[in-house]
């Protein structure tokens, strides 16, 4: 039987309909992940007192995040044992099982570093950047399913996630830095500064979060941005400046702990009701994707003749009925590439400037927002956009890892 040009238009809106729902179980796979991610944070926090101040109540409550973030552990391979590991459905699929297999990875990893910290055998600066690798790891992952998808409203709600999520993660390092260098009653002149560029960093990710967010979220962050009280700002300027505090250290170290934990919950709240946002966008797009397809169905089965005459197969009627079709679905095609154009161009630029943080990160032993600004400096004193420096230290970053002969 000889395929026709309307068995194509049918293939392409039932690959349309597949990519959808692969887009849908990966959001699935975000969601388990944001709450690992959250639940590892409140572990790290908890962990940095912990090993400032080694007594039994903080112990006692580590123990408690350690078993929360086990489950959400669980939770994270049992949505994994759901995909389909010999599946092409998903572009770029190399990519994003090799991410999946760096986080399980980096999960193993976490017994190990629990028994040190409550056997008090690893510094607390050790523990920090342990924890924020095993964190990195997965936000890469979500990053990467942010780039497998290709239809632009849900490459938007993926994109305002991700960003919010990478916000909230150096909120987090805050609260553990600060809340260390109030037990610890001291903040030298490396916290300062690192504090400093962790708030940067922040603003940074909000701003792209904006940019991307429905008016509901935005409305939902607006009104926890009003909410955050002046006892935060005043902490967070002490441990900026380096100023004295109070006479009871680890009363304003457990105040710290408690104010950005609320502050932390929040965004959680609001990460919470983005990831509900992505759900409904995608199944939104397969319920219209599935209803254009039932739609298509019915105007191939009326234009059709329903006999074996060649000629009516042929008609100019006929023919020009199927161009229409075709052509109607190549402009949707056009309308769709045309919106993830912009998108496109802010995740390469993105996935850019993220790999040459990586590769400084690895290389000069660098945080995420040292890395940062050292790319930023680099580009104001060339007068340059910050993707290409990027571009260019990746390049000499391939050239340097060549082999000589």
């Amino acid at each position: 039987m000889n395929l026709t040009a309307l068995d194509f238009v049918l293939a392409s809106k039932k690959s349309e309909i597949a990519d959808l729902q692969q887009l849908l179980q990966m959001g699935k796979l975000v969601g388990a992940i944001s709450q690992l991610i959250h639940l590892l944070q409140q572990e790290r926090g908890t962990a940095n007192i912990y090993l400032c101040c080694q007594e039994d109540g903080w112990c006692d409550l580590l123990r408690e995040k350690i078993q929360y973030a086990q489950h959400a552990e669980q939770t994270i391979n049992q949505q994994l044992e759901t995909l389909d590991l010999t599946s092409a459905g998903l572009p770029n699929s190399s990519r994003l099982f090799s991410r999946i297999a760096a986080v399980l990875h980096r999960l193993t990893t976490m017994p190990s570093l629990r028994q040190h910290i409550q056997t008090l055998e690893v510094s607390r600066s050790h523990a920090m950047n342990h924890y924020c690798e095993v964190i990195r790891t997965q936000l890469a992952l979500i990053f990467e399913i942010v780039d497998t998808s290709g239809d632009p409203s849900i490459s938007q709600a993926l994109l305002a996630l991700f960003s919010f999520m990478q916000g909230k993660e150096l909120a987090g390092q805050e609260r553990a830095l600060v809340a260390a260098g109030f037990a610890a009653q001291r903040f030298d002149a490396s916290d300062r500064q690192h504090i400093i560029e962790l708030i940067e960093a922040q603003e940074r990710c909000f701003q792209t979060f904006s940019e991307f967010a429905d008016e509901r979220s935005l409305a939902l962050w607006q009104r926890y941005l009003t909410q955050t009280g002046g006892e935060f700002e005043r902490l967070r300027r002490i441990a900026c400046t380096g100023t004295s505090a109070s006479n009871e250290p680890s009363i304003t170290a457990v105040r710290w702990f408690e104010l950005t934990t609320s502050r932390i919950d929040n965004m959680k709240t609001l990460e919470d009701a983005l990831e509900t946002v992505l759900m409904e966008c995608c199944r939104q797009r397969i319920d219209s994707a599935e209803a254009s397809l039932e739609q298509q169905e019915q105007e191939i089965d009326q234009m059709l003749p329903h006999d074996s005459d060649y000629a009516a197969l042929v008609s100019p009627k006929l023919s020009r009925s199927v161009l229409e079709l075709v052509e109607h679905q190549a402009q949707r095609l056009q309308m769709q590439e045309e919106e993830l154009a912009t998108l496109r161009e802010t995740l390469a630029e993105r996935k850019l400037i993220e790999r040459a943080k990586g590769l400084l990160m690895q290389h000069h032993g660098m945080t995420e927002p040292q890395a940062h600004k050292a790319l930023q400096n680099l580009a104001m004193a060339q007068n340059k956009k910050l993707a290409e420096i990027a571009q260019a230290m990746l390049e000499v970053g391939t050239l340097l890892e060549k082999p000589t002969h």
